[in-house]
């Protein structure tokens, strides 16, 4: 059974590949199957993902008003999708605010650079002190 944590590389592995252009559907489906995230777990990414879209320009809002000098657009394609994951979290589900920059840095580790680390931080951080 998948983590939670795999869950969520997934998701930003496909808001990446949406914004790349990937044709989802199947393509959700086989990557999903490949990294054996099923039942529940599957479930559970597929809301997240949909919530994600769903909610996408009042997530980009949020985002861009503490993102300083940048927008979101500016800054890697992999930060944005952690940066969204994080801030839709943090906005619509009940998860505590310190796991979800705990997951947020966590994935930027895995998947980005030490400035991107502290970008991710930084913005979710501040997003938290606000929803306190």
């Amino acid at each position: 059974m998948a983590t939670r944590h795999q869950v969520r590389q997934s998701v930003v592995s496909l808001l990446y590949a949406k914004e790349m252009g990937s044709e989802m559907e199947q393509f959700s489906n086989e990557y999903l199957e490949e990294k054996k995230i099923r039942n529940d777990q599957k479930n559970f990414t597929i809301a997240l993902y949909n919530g994600i879209l769903d909610n996408l320009d009042s997530i980009d809002t949020l985002l861009n008003n503490y993102l300083g000098k940048w927008k979101l657009d500016q800054i890697g394609s992999v930060e944005r999708q952690i940066l969204r994951l994080g801030a839709y979290e943090m906005k619509y589900s009940d998860i505590d605010l310190a796991i979800v920059i705990n997951e947020a840095v966590i994935l930027a580790n895995e998947l980005s650079s030490e400035s991107s680390i502290k970008l991710i931080n930084g913005v979710l951080d501040a997003i938290a002190k606000e929803l306190k």
